[in-house]
């Protein structure tokens, strides 16, 4: 692995002792005053045919800032946007942190009632969405913490995105605390409720660390951010890494082979964070060797483990790739763990060794520590855990303990430190990376009239991994599955939504403990 710069123990959040980057940026926006104080010329954004160098970036964040300022945003306050991967996310996330107020992205691909949720337990005071989206918003007397709603294009009811920028510029430095929270990230639960997981500038700064230092990342270097820039590994391991490195950000609204690839050689992309189902999709959709491809030199990729057919094309047509897996989570503001690249191939069921300051314990149902070897959950502390779910006592203490945060995760670590994972303590599917709770759609579908139970649980996917399956008990004609899939794309993101159905009127199998057994379901 490349040279990491020596930690050390420092006390956080009152009463966690973590390993820390001793050099480093002091909040979000000094780590970005730090890539334009050094490099003001380089190309920090491309989105189309929009390029910002870092100075042209600062600016437009100085403006957005001092717009947001206007309206009386300030340190603490809460900013949420609906946009998708774009300049405008990027120039907002470093503008909200120019006011050492606290960035909440949500999906583009959430609907409603997952919209309303974060809205209102964030108490945002600011919304920025895109025109398109505006449908999916609230109305205003279902979120009155709200005191300004802006749409990037018209639309009715919200105010111009143009305005923000019209302020007199904000460039004094953020008053941001590396303790406090910079951004909220909602995840997914098992009850059904999002938490808001809050990311704090610390753990974002050693994270985007981790991955400058361990990957070798400088500002030649320059990513295609695909996967979701209101996702962790968008957020995090894209954004702030390439700001961090004084790297290139490269916007790609949806994920397609062939225009990723193209836009890759024009660009001359050198570092990648993909699920691998997008790599698998490169081999399968176009032809590698039609694209000039020579300077993608680090592939990293996780949520799911990587085909060794897939590892072996992908060496075979781009060999000066590595490959390099990484584990991480929203509470942990990825990564937890990252395979060296020479070690892939042969270790492609393990997720790698723990990233610099993480450190990581296979604990037993009793919360004792099993032997090197032996399965247990994975536990996992460092100064990029999160301090805890935003407003969410009952969440923070079942699922924190002395700094650790339970991962939910069943794995082990080997005798030469390498972690593996092999099963989720949580029932979740990941499809193509997106972790989805099976809790979460079961509610959805037995609130509609008529479903006595359902049990939702995977598929094997060849390209996505799994697929959401549903098996719904229905009482005698009450049910069609069209209405089914219309009520759970009113309700769910679309990913969550089941793609296959089976109505049965039977009732669903049991053990004798009154516990669904969903390995009996086909």
């Amino acid at each position: 692995m490349t040279f990491t710069p020596p930690l050390r123990k420092e006390r956080h959040f009152d009463q966690r002792v973590v390993d820390c980057y001793p050099d480093r940026p002091a909040n979000l926006d000094a780590m970005l005053a730090e890539a334009v104080a050094r490099h003001p010329d380089t190309i920090a954004l491309i989105d189309g045919a929009l390029r910002l160098t870092y100075a042209d970036l600062n600016a437009e964040v100085g403006r957005v800032a001092g717009g947001l300022a206007a309206r009386n945003v300030g340190a603490g306050d809460r900013v949420a946007v609906i946009l998708g991967n774009g300049a405008p996310f990027v120039i907002l996330c470093f503008a909200v942190a120019r006011l050492g107020a606290i960035f909440v992205p949500m999906s583009i691909r959430d609907q409603m009632p997952g919209i309303r949720h974060a809205l209102t337990q964030s108490e945002s005071c600011v919304l920025v969405v895109e025109a398109d989206l505006a449908g999916i918003v609230p109305p205003p007397d279902e979120t009155p913490h709200l005191r300004a709603r802006f749409a990037i294009g018209a639309a009715e009811g919200f105010d111009d995105y143009a305005r923000l920028r019209g302020a007199a510029p904000h460039d004094a430095p953020s008053p941001a605390d590396e303790e406090d929270v910079a951004t909220i990230l909602y995840t997914s639960g098992t009850t059904g409720v999002p938490k808001g997981a809050m990311l704090t500038g610390l753990g974002i700064i050693h994270s985007a660390t981790s991955f400058v230092t361990v990957m070798g990342l400088g500002p030649r270097d320059s990513t295609i951010v695909t996967v979701p820039m209101n996702h962790v590994t968008g957020l995090v391991a894209c954004i702030h890494t390439m700001v961090r490195a004084a790297g290139t950000m490269i916007a790609q609204r949806a994920f397609k082979a062939p225009q990723f690839l193209a836009l890759a050689a024009q660009e001359g992309m050198t570092f990648s964070v993909m699920v691998p189902a997008m790599y698998n999709l490169c081999l399968h959709q176009a032809d590698l060797s039609d694209y000039d491809l020579s300077r993608w030199r680090i592939g990293g990729y996780g949520g799911a483990p990587m085909p060794a057919a897939t590892i072996e094309r992908l060496a075979a047509a781009l060999p000066g790739l590595g490959l390099m897996n990484v584990y991480g989570a929203t509470e942990l503001t990825s990564p937890a763990t990252i395979m060296p690249a020479d070690q892939t191939a042969a270790r492609r069921l393990s997720v790698g060794l723990p990233a610099p300051g993480v450190e990581i314990c296979v604990m037993d149902d009793s919360g004792r520590e099993v032997p090197r070897g032996e399965a247990g959950e994975l536990w996992i502390r460092g100064a990029m855990v999160v301090p805890g779910y935003w407003r969410n006592p009952e969440a923070d203490a079942r699922e924190f303990v002395a700094g650790f945060w339970k991962s939910g995760d069943i794995g082990s670590v080997d005798a030469e430190g390498f972690v593996h994972v092999f099963d989720r303590k949580k029932e979740m599917i990941n499809r193509g990376g997106h972790k989805i709770y099976t809790a979460m759609v079961e509610s959805v579908l037995t609130a509609w009239p008529g479903v006595v139970e359902a049990a939702v649980v995977p598929r094997p996917c060849p390209i996505l991994g799994e697929r959401v399956h549903a098996v719904v008990t229905i009482k005698p004609g009450m049910v069609a599955e069209d209405d089914l899939r219309r009520h759970c794309a009113g309700q769910l993101s679309d990913y969550q939504c089941p793609e296959t159905y089976l109505l049965t009127e039977d009732p669903l199998p049991r053990n004798a403990n009154g516990k669904i057994m969903k390995r009996s379901i086909a």
